[in-house]
């Protein structure tokens, strides 16, 4: 029981973090109706700002305490997220407003190589670390209960949490607050919110602004884990079936998403992995996937679409 209950958790705690970078992908597709393929060059480049503002900050200002140089480098990051944001929004989508979804996409795609590209420029395309004092440490729980305890890592109970109240914030936003309507309007319909005064252009970027900001935080708890390279690129397409299983225009439906798969993968390949020789975890989530796209393409919360003729 102790070891299925550390599985558990673990897939608990990866989950969280997939709903994290799915998040992206909502957040984007919520206010412009279209998939945001840059999504993972976000967190990429949002991950490699913090890694050398943190390196950077140091040097330049002399600074000796490393949670000062971690704030800064934090506040620095943010910036320049912002900045990228409104770039992106001037230089390229409010020419393509009323657009056909096709023509947003390929944009996005675009926008990724761009971003992948001028970020490695900028702060360089080494392998670099993110240290903001995340526990590393195993610790032992409930062994008052089990014999031996369960094993949990610090780390992910700490990035779990973080992930966990920066979507319960998202959540509040986009139901409570006059923005987070205007976000859902600009969705449904461009031409009918800008009929009724919703400036397009400004929801744009305020939501590529989030977005950002949840792919910083993404980026730093994933570079925190694994290094900040190139490769974290492909920890988006670890949400894309988060984003199927929960619908794409369903910030709940990504929290639920993410669980789903984060636990699946851990039990399917620690209990049936044996059975098989292994790497279930790499093909689990998408053949989940598939399995929605046939027989509820819409996902668990996404909304059906109906057309009338």
């Amino acid at each position: 029981m102790a070891f299925f209950l550390e599985t558990l958790f673990g897939g608990l705690m990866a989950g969280m973090l997939y709903s994290l970078v799915a998040l992206g992908f909502v957040l984007i597709f919520k206010a412009s109706g279209v998939f945001n393929f840059a999504q993972g060059a976000m967190v990429l480049v949002a991950a490699l700002a913090m890694a050398r503002f943190s390196e950077w900050f140091p040097i330049w200002f002399g600074f000796e305490n490393m949670f000062l140089a971690n704030l800064l480098a934090f506040a620095a990051a943010t910036v320049f997220m912002f900045l990228l944001a409104w770039l992106i929004e001037r230089l390229v989508l409010r020419h393509l407003v009323n657009q056909e979804g096709v023509t947003l996409l390929m944009a996005t795609l675009g926008i990724t190589y761009f971003i992948d590209g001028f970020g490695q420029t900028i702060f360089g395309s080494d392998i670099y670390k993110i240290d903001v004092g995340m526990p590393k440490e195993p610790i032992f729980v409930l062994d008052s209960i089990f014999e031996g305890g369960v094993l949990v890592n610090q780390e992910d109970v700490v990035a779990a949490v973080i992930a966990a109240l920066l979507v319960a914030a998202l959540s509040l936003f986009f139901q409570k607050t006059a923005t987070g309507r205007a976000l859902r309007a600009v969705a449904d319909d461009h031409q009918a919110a800008q009929s009724i005064g919703i400036p397009l252009n400004r929801i744009w970027v305020i939501v590529w602004c989030v977005a950002g900001i949840t792919a910083l935080v993404a980026g730093i708890i994933w570079g925190s884990k694994l290094g900040v390279q190139f490769s974290l690129t492909t920890v988006a397409l670890r949400a894309l079936p988060v984003i199927i299983l929960g619908g794409l225009t369903s910030v709940p439906g990504a929290i639920i998403g993410g669980l789903i798969i984060g636990v699946g993968e851990k039990l399917s390949e620690v209990y049936l992995g044996p059975l098989v020789g292994g790497g279930i975890e790499i093909w689990f989530a998408y053949m989940l996937a598939l399995v929605f796209l046939l027989f509820r393409p819409q996902g668990l919360f996404g909304e059906k679409i109906i057309d009338r003729v």
